[in-house]
């Protein structure tokens, strides 16, 4: 069965080599009238450091409320996979990651977060999240970057 408007289902994989924010397709939600979580996790998200072109290892999660859209899984590991040779310190790689779902899709809410590997005996755990401005998701979007713990949550 072929969807509108998705190319990479049932097509031949091919990767990009660097950051391809234009491999994300997205199809419409039937189910528009519930709100309900979609979460990915991505174990495998590589990177590299911008200053020293060494890799970085992550895991990135991605939760959001969707509305009228959702990006479909096979656009976003191609998308994910995409920044394996792109320079990107690691809030920039989750805020990024963000912002391009939030282009495709307009969710009503969504989060990103990167577990990343230490490096140098430091882990980085950056986390961002928006919510629809003008709804009760800015407000959802606010409680939860306040209330955001990674030391409970990610252990």
């Amino acid at each position: 069965m072929k969807i509108e408007g998705l190319s990479h289902l049932g097509a031949k994989t091919e990767y990009k080599d660097d950051y391809a924010p234009e491999v994300l397709e997205a199809f419409e939600n039937k189910h528009q009238g519930n709100d309900y979580w979609v979460t990915f996790n991505c174990p495998e998200f590589t990177s590299l450091c911008p200053i020293t072109g060494q890799p970085d290892f992550a895991t990135i999660h991605v939760n959001y409320l969707p509305d009228v859209k959702m990006v479909e899984s096979k656009s976003l590991k191609l998308y994910l996979f995409s920044f394996r040779n792109h320079g990107a310190f690691h809030e920039d790689c989750v805020n990024i990651i963000m912002k391009d779902l939030v282009n495709l899709m307009n969710p009503k809410y969504i989060e990103v977060i990167g577990l990343f590997t230490p490096r140098g005996g430091i882990s980085i755990y950056p986390y961002c999240n928006y919510g629809r401005p003008g709804t009760m998701y800015e407000m959802v979007a606010k409680e939860r970057l306040l209330r955001h713990s990674p030391q409970q949550t990610y252990r």
